[in-house]
Parts: C-alpha cells; structure tokens; sequence
C-alpha cells in the first residue's frame, strides 16, 4: 500500500492540486481532500486494459486505426470535437491532425464559455490567478454560477474562505455577493444577493456600469433589481481594495451571451478606474482552459477553427460542432474525451447517428457505445501524465499515480496522422 500526495484532480477547473491517494493493487482504495466529484473521478476509474472496437466488436489496436484512419482520410468535410478533458499534449496532435486532413475542429468551449471568447476578444481581459484573489480579494461577485455545487473546493481553497497574506480573517475580510435568477446554494451563503430577472443581465450590467460612471437611474429598478440595492453594489465595488467578478453559464447561455460577458468585462474595466479590480469565468472540465490556450497558439483562434482550406479559418456559428452537425455538413466525426451524444442537440445527436464516429475516451460513454471506431485509453492525471491548465490560465503538470495499461490519447492520435499519411 502507498500513498501519492499532491495529485491534481482533473474534474473541474479548479484543478486542486493537493490531493492525497491510497494505492493498493494498483486500485486507488481511499481519496483525501477530494470533493464528491473528485471522489467519484478517483475512486470510480478501473486502470485495466480494454480492447478496441470497430462497429461494436472487439479488435486490435492496429486494425481499429486502420478502419479509423481509412475514414478520415476519405471524409470530405471531417469535424473534430472535444478536448476538454485531455492533456495539453494531445490538444497539440488534434490541432496537427486536423490540419493534415482539412478538418474543422472545435472544443467544448463552444456550447459553454464560447460567448467568453467573443467578449475577451472584442473588449480585453482583464483578468488574475486564483491566488491573487486569494491573498487580496475583499469583494467577490458571483454572478451567473454557482460554485458550491460545480466548483465544490472553489469556496474553501480559492476565494471566499481561504486566508491570505492581504485577508488574514478569511471569510470574515471579504464580502461575497451573488446575482443570480433563483436563490442558488451558493446565494444562500452570501453577504448580498440580487435576484435578477431572466435574460435582463445586459441591462443590469449597463446600469452598473453607468452608476460606477456617476450618473443616476431614473428607473425605479432594472432587471428585477431596485435601484438602490444597484447604487448599493456599485458603492460596494468602488470603495473596495480588490474585487473581482466570477462569471457562469448562467450569462452565456442566455439572452445576450457575449453581450452579457461583455458587459461584465467593460464595467471591470470602468471600475480599475476607481480600484483594483479583475473578472474569471468558472471554467468546467479539467483542460477546457488548456484547449483554448493552445487552439490559439496553434490556429490563432479558440475553437470553431475550420481548415478545409490549408490555413485556418474562424468561424463561431458556422464550423462550430453543433451547427456542423444540425446543418448536415459534417460526413464524419472524431470526438475526444467529450459525450457530445449525452449532450448536444437532438437534430445534431440525429446527424451523428448517419455517420461513421470515432471515439478516444478512458471511459465507454453514450458516444463511444455507439460509435464506428473506440479507443479506450488512459485518463490522464490517473495513469497518464500530462499538462492541464486551471480555470485561470496557470499551468500544472500532472502526474500519474497509476501505471498506464492503456495507450495514451497521444499515442493514438500519432498512429492516426501516420495511418492518414500511409493511406
């Protein structure tokens, strides 16, 4: 029996590193410090080899990537989707892969944090790591998200509770406030909760923005919100020493969506005026950040990338995953540590179903059960090493407690680029 401390848990953003493993028989028997999805990501993960599959049956590696090679490389409009939950590493080989066969390629950004992307890209970022915000931030907006339930340790490892070297009470030096449209678990523990009306983030963030300005409303309440309690919130954010805005889905995926987020990143920028201030998105799956990050460097866009051309080409809308698929358009698909079928859209599930899919994930998901070509492979972070990026942009390398028995998403996205060349 061992025990491997400081591991990285992979299940959300967070990506908190501190966690302790007891391992026996090469079985991780006791998790320590691990919320309950992290337990469950541990505890829940069998290390032990499982064969791939071609049309449901079980074959060799060889030939999988042989039938799975033969696809791509006579698809005329292929699409790749995923990347979230895979090492930084293999994010670079999909990127290679896609541009050897003039794929579209596409994150799970694009059904989540998406609008984020557009919003950053038209207005800036200003933004700072969890451990800025834990050692200095008195003030904490929480607005669209609610973290104690999908970010279960953001509370206590990285902003409301922890102590810091500028916050030596903890909780008792900060301030958290949540705007949401019901009384989430994560309002109930607020100092300040404002209940917002569905879709009328925009309006409330413009009236913020214009009070922080110094002008006065004449309405007698924007959004569901009454004007003082709004007059109240922008004193808050003025007269603080750091603040910082946390946003969720519950802004993106609603009216307005980057118009929401720009909101959000216009009025941090009209309050740095005044203080300190900074805005982070609560980013879900372990390497959704990752995926950006190195989409950027690579095609020099974040997601919704298209090279049927020979050179990348930006679209949001148009060569992102679900509308490729509503539209008909894509005749094959690869899918990388996502469940898109679990998922996306009926009209696009429907698409999905008329043609040949091919799945590289640790677990047999609803895709994989019913795609064309399975790889199973390792779960990085348990018995694969790799690099993960958190919610804010800090790089951490994994490691890998257990001892890989799978082939890595590496090592089989390789035998795809050779098998595409060979074919």
């Amino acid at each position: 029996m061992t025990v491997e401390r400081n591991i990285v848990c992979t299940f959300c953003g967070c990506l908190c590193d501190d966690i302790n493993l007891t391992i026996e028989d090469d079985r991780i028997v006791k998790v320590e410090k691990a919320c309950g999805n992290g337990r469950g990501l541990f505890e829940g993960y069998n290390p032990d080899p499982i064969m791939p599959k071609v049309m449901g049956r079980d074959t060799t590696f060889q030939e999988a990537v042989k039938e799975a090679s033969r696809i791509l490389r006579s698809a005329r409009y292929p699409l790749i989707y995923g990347l979230s939950s895979t090492s930084s590493e293999a994010q670079r080989m999909t990127v290679q892969l896609a541009e050897l066969i003039g794929a579209s390629i596409d994150s799970t950004s694009s059904v989540c944090h998406g609008p984020t992307g557009l919003a950053m890209q038209a207005v800036g970022e200003p933004t700072c790591t969890l451990g800025e915000i834990k050692n200095r931030a008195d003030l904490l907006v929480f607005w669209g998200c609610n973290p104690l339930v999908t970010h279960s340790r953001h509370f206590a490892r990285y902003s409301a509770m922890p102590k810091g070297r500028f916050i030596p009470k903890g909780r008792r030096d900060r301030k958290v406030v949540v705007v949401d449209v019901r009384r989430s678990e994560t309002a109930k523990s607020a100092d300040m909760y404002l209940q917002i009306k569905q879709g009328c983030d925009f309006e409330v963030l413009l009236a913020l923005k214009a009070l922080i300005m110094g002008r006065t409303l004449d309405a007698v309440e924007v959004g569901g919100i009454p004007a003082e309690v709004l007059q109240q919130l922008a004193v808050e954010m003025k007269s603080c020493r750091y603040g910082v805005i946390f946003f969720g889905m519950g802004l993106t995926m609603t009216n307005g969506r980057d118009l929401n987020v720009s909101g959000v990143l216009s009025l941090v920028r009209e309050l740095n005026d005044h203080t300190r201030f900074s805005a982070l998105p609560m980013r879900g799956h372990g390497n959704v950040t990752g995926a950006d990050q190195v989409m950027s460097w690579l095609c020099g866009y974040p997601f919704a990338v298209n090279y049927s051309r020979g050179y990348p080409r930006y679209g949001p809308g148009e060569y992102t995953a679900v509308d490729l698929l509503c539209s008909g358009e894509a005749d094959c698909m690869l899918v990388i540590a996502s469940d898109p079928a679990a998922h996306f859209p009926a009209p696009a599930v429907k698409h999905m179903k008329t043609i040949p899919v091919i799945a590289i994930d640790p677990a047999e998901s609803l895709t994989a059960a019913g795609a064309s070509v399975y790889f199973p492979t390792a779960m990085y972070g348990i018995d694969c090493e790799g690099t993960a990026y958190r919610m804010d942009g800090v790089a951490l390398r994994l490691k890998a407690p257990l001892k890989r028995k799978r082939p890595s998403d590496e090592e089989v996205l390789q035998a795809l680029i050779e098998g595409v060349k060979s074919c």
